[in-house]
Order: C-alpha cells, then structure tokens, then sequence
C-alpha cells in the first residue's frame, strides 16, 4: 500500500503571540460562559526579546481512496522569538520547527525519532495578519485568528480572509507552500475563568476549503508547469476540507492562550486519487531554563565527578548542554543496556530531574559495518537509551527525542580500539534551542 507522508498541522494558530506556560490539559476546569461580558477590542502584543516554545500534538488519520492507509501522530516542537516590534505595533519572529511522526496504527509509548526542521521568518500584525517570504512551510495555518479593527461584544460575529501553506515536496513534488485560501467565520462567545482565576475570551472559528489547482501543465496566470505528464497528473486537483477552532484569548496580555480543533483535508488529484487528511490537534507551550552556559557545564560535571561516573562528560553544544556517555557498552551485537550503563543512567537521571527542558538522545557508532548498518545501530541504541529514561520517569515520550548519526561525528581516530570505543558513544542533549 502506498504510504503518504502526513499534512503537518496545525500549531501555528499561536505562532508570534506570547503564550503563557499553561498547557491545553490545564484549562479543562473553566468556569461558564460569560455571555453578559462587556465589548472589547481584542489585538496581539509583542515585545521585542521575548521567547517561547511550543509543543504541539496532531493526531491524524490518513486515507487514500476511502481506505486507512495509516494513523500519525505528529508532534511538532516551535522555538519563537521576536526580534523586533515596529511602530504600527507588527512584531518580527524569528522561528525554528522541528516535526516528529510517528506513523503507525496506534501510538504505543515510545519515543519519537527527531525529524525534520524548518526556520521560518515572519512579521504578524496587531490583527494577525502574517507577511512572510514564499521560501517558508511553516507555520502552516496563517491569519488566523483575525481580529476586528473594533470592539466586540458576546454574539459579535465577522469574517476574515487567510489560507494554510502546506509541505507538499515529499507527496506530490510541489516545491514550494501549497496555498489553500479560505473565509474564515468567527463568533464571539464570551468570557471564562479557569481554575485559577484566569480570564480568557472564547473565540469560535469556523472554515471550509475550496480550492481548484491550474489545470496540468499550466499555471494560474497561463505559465507553463514543468514536469512529466504522469508527474503533474499526481498532483492536487481540487482540495476541500474544513475546520473548527475555540480559541482561548488573553487580552490584558494581547495572546493566544490555548486551543483546540478539529479538522479535514480532502485532496483530489487529477488521476482521481482521494487523500483524506482527519484529525484533531492540541498544544501546550512550556517554559525552558537556559543550560548551556560554562557555570551550568561545570556544575554538571562536578556532579558528575562527585558521583564517580567513568566516562561521562559534560559540554556546551549546539542545541544545548550535552551529557556525553563515553564508551557506553550494550550486550554483544545489540542495543540493550549492560546493567552497568542502566546503573549510571540511574544516577545521570537525578541531574535531568533539575531541568523541565525537552531531551534529545544521539546515538553515534565506530566505523565498521556499512554506512546503513552504523546509521540503524546508533539510531536503535539512542532509542534504547531512550526509552530507558522514559521509565525512569525522566520525561514522558513527548519531550525526549533521539537520532542516530551513524559514524559521521567521531571525537576520536577509529583506526585503534581505543578509538572506536570512544567514537561508540551517546549524548544526552538538555536542549534550550
């Protein structure tokens, strides 16, 4: 059966608005609605410097033709900052996203693999109306919401044009964003207080999608499309598809606090294959303390020292402060821990207990064996260590990653043993980025 690579939706509703450290699971005990709340004019607020990141969580079916081809679940993981704020109020963010997808019948718990990662650079204004360069995928939804240029009151209905941007590369060889435009119909619904006291105003947002490709070989202005015919008839005819948002909005502080939605995706290619895209998302938006710093990596490695650790050393690296599993030993030909490696990961895992930041497990190998074979053994044996966290309670599933690098990233020489066993490594990363 042909597999189909999943539409990666839908998080960017809250890209470029400040989101406080709450999650969508925290919000569930709200008060009801305040249908008698006073008319307000709702706008984002940006401020230069700050940052977040985003975690979000899509859960999708995919069909072709009517028929299941497989269940994804997406996670896609969003560091924002804004780099800027003009005097109209419009705020510059500079974004990275990394998507993960676990593409099976049902998720079972374990880890996701690292995946693709996009950057984007974007300007929203006060309403929500993005300006950004067609060279970026993401964030996929864009000008939603939209606000009014006046004050609203519970029952105030408006319209508003946006569209989504999709990465259509991998399915149907588009290059650039697939733009599918749409009216989007909003209500006003009121006012509710969660648990905390909390005000949010709620936000009902309904769309459909309409969108007709150019025909084969032609572009909407006439132009000519390249590409073989069987090529450019495997692409989109028609798209259709529909979705339905509560928003959450803080106004005493100009942001999308949370969200939840359904959604479908419908596309047509002019072959006549359907791909059906169905699922719902949700999000949580969490606070990260910055570790890679010199007095963090000497701290951890005292730590390190004082705990009589044996090949475990601690750096700064790219993505953040980097825990270093030297020579980590596995049974013969596998990826299981030796129980001496599950002992040090026992003790490696009170240090991660002192941070909230997601994890990423990188596993490396010696050069031997072919490039495949190196590339799935490291990837299994970050997995295992991995998964090995995971049940130490270290993090759930969805804040720890890993990848393998198979042989690319040698610290040391593999034409000695001595060598190799250093080169056979895994890092545990404390990311800040």
């Amino acid at each position: 059966m042909m597999h189909v690579f999943s539409m990666r939706k839908k998080i960017p509703l809250i890209v470029c608005c400040l989101v406080s450290a709450l999650s969508l699971y925290a919000q569930t005990d709200v008060s009801p609605v305040d249908t008698n709340a006073e008319p307000e004019a709702f706008t984002f607020k940006y401020r230069k410097d700050d940052s977040y990141r985003i975690l979000s969580k899509v859960h999708e079916d995919v069909l072709i033709n009517n028929n299941l081809n497989h269940h994804a679940e997406i996670l896609t993981r969003i560091s924002v900052k804004v780099t800027g704020v003009a005097e109209d109020g419009s705020g510059t963010c500079s974004a990275d996203f990394m998507t993960a997808e676990d593409s099976t019948s049902s998720y079972d718990g374990t880890h996701f693999s690292w995946g693709d990662e996009y950057s984007s650079v974007f300007t929203r204004s006060p309403r929500g109306i993005y300006t950004m360069e067609d060279t970026y995928f993401m964030p996929v939804v864009r000008d939603d919401p939209v606000f009014p240029e006046y004050a609203v009151k519970p029952g105030d209905t408006w319209t508003a044009p946006g569209y989504e941007a999709h990465d259509l590369r991998r399915t149907f060889g588009i290059e650039k964003p697939f733009k599918v435009p749409f009216t989007a119909a909003y209500e006003y619904k009121g006012t509710v207080k969660n648990s905390d006291g909390r005000r949010f105003n709620v936000v009902d947002v309904r769309y459909n999608l309409y969108y007709e490709s150019p025909k084969p070989g032609k572009t909407n202005d006439g132009g000519a499309v390249s590409g073989s015919t069987a090529e450019l008839m495997n692409r989109p005819a028609v798209t259709t598809g529909y979705s339905h948002q509560t928003l959450y909005w803080d106004n005493e502080r100009g942001e999308l606090d949370h969200y939840s939605e359904e959604f479908r995706i419908i596309i047509e290619t002019f072959y006549g294959d359907t791909f059906t895209f169905r699922g719902t998302a949700e999000a949580e938006v969490t606070e990260f303390t910055t570790t890679n710093t010199d007095d963090n990596m000497k701290k951890v490695q005292d730590i390190v020292n004082n705990l009589g650790l044996e090949n475990v050393t601690v750096k700064k690296g790219e993505k953040g402060l980097t825990i270093s599993l030297d020579k980590i030993q596995f049974l013969p030909d596998s990826s299981e821990l030796r129980d001496s490696e599950k002992v040090k990961l026992q003790k490696i895992a009170g240090i991660l207990h002192e941070y909230d930041n997601d994890l990423l497990v990188t596993g490396h190998a010696a050069l031997r064996g072919t490039a495949k074979e190196r590339k799935r053994i490291s990837e299994e044996r970050a997995g295992s260590v991995a998964q090995y966290l995971i049940t130490l309670g270290v993090r759930d599933a969805y804040h720890i990653f890993t990848q393998g690098k198979g042989a690319t990233d040698p610290v040391s020489s593999n034409d000695t043993e001595e060598g190799r066993a250093l080169n056979r490594r895994v890092e545990i990363t404390i990311m800040d980025e």
